[in-house]
């Protein structure tokens, strides 16, 4: 069982994540322990998934790498980002499966996928 995935984000980033996690994405930040509350980023759970976004001095955006969220409503995900000016670039690839790919605000690939009826 997963608990959870972290992401990397850069210093001072945390205004851009909870304006991406917790308002787009509709994810509740959770407090983080106190003793990595001082390194920074921000905690998010919801929809079924916790992501950690935690810092790194040299940040680099994971373009491969990437949680795979399992959502309902493919479509209406789609829309959201894409209302939020988010890239939205749909794949076929996955068999019985419909995904999507998209990006945080500092560039870190997420996949969205529904099972196909």
């Amino acid at each position: 069982m997963l608990h959870h995935v972290q992401l990397a984000c850069p210093p001072g980033s945390e205004a851009a994540l909870r304006g991406f996690y917790g308002g787009v994405l509709g994810l509740a930040e959770i407090p983080k322990p106190p003793a990595l509350a001082v390194r920074g980023g921000c905690w998010f759970r919801g929809h079924g998934i916790e992501l950690h976004l935690g810092v790194e001095a040299d940040f680099r955006p994971a373009r491969k790498a990437h949680p795979g969220l399992l959502v309902a409503d493919l479509d209406g995900w789609a829309r959201r980002l894409t209302e939020a000016g988010y890239p939205v670039a749909f794949d076929d690839d996955f068999p019985g499966m419909r995904r999507f790919y998209s990006e945080d605000p500092h560039g870190n690939r997420l996949e969205f996928l529904e099972p196909l009826p």
